[in-house]
């Protein structure tokens, strides 16, 4: 295995792809041709969410619902060498948060600065939404009642608590 120094200026991506791309090409090239099937398997790469409080624009406009896509390999190493994230390692999360985000209202230019300005509940409540569809793959958590104790299932990804 060859090693590989990256610098900020020396082109992640052309990296990230020729590496993407050389294992593939060996793979399609011993592997048999699989078995086409009528039904397609689908992936839902996109979920929606609603932010607790919501992001307020520049013009006094809340936005709360949004999409998160699901994250790449190449989307948890780009922050690697952001110089923001060197400096400050807490500033990870707002750098990763801002390139899976797709959708904030109707904000589709999700960049860092407007994640640095959401309120510390919203990061948060993203911080796991993100955890989860990326590790677990869903976006239902279980809960106990604390008053009755009953167990159920939420869906984390919209909707408030009461509303149908």
């Amino acid at each position: 295995m060859r090693r590989r120094t990256v610098t900020p200026g020396s082109g992640l991506e052309e990296v990230l792809d020729s590496l993407a791309t050389a294992p593939a090409a060996r793979e399609e090239a011993s592997a048999p041709a699989p078995a086409r099937s009528r039904e397609r398997e689908t992936l839902q790469t996109e979920f929606a969410f609603e932010l607790p409080r919501g992001y307020v624009d520049d013009e006094g406009h809340v936005h709360r619902s949004g999409t998160m896509r699901l994250a790449t390999a190449r989307d948890e190493l780009r922050p690697q060498i952001d110089l923001r994230v060197k400096e400050n390692p807490a500033y990870l999360s707002v750098v990763l948060l801002s390139q899976v985000i797709t959708q904030l209202g109707t904000v589709t230019d999700v960049h860092a600065g407007i994640v640095e300005r959401m309120y510390a509940t919203d990061v948060a409540f993203l911080q796991d939404f993100y955890r989860r569809i990326n590790s677990e793959g869903h976006t239902h958590a279980a809960v106990t009642c604390p008053l009755c104790h009953g167990s159920f299932e939420v869906d984390l990804s919209g909707g408030r608590l009461g509303e149908s």
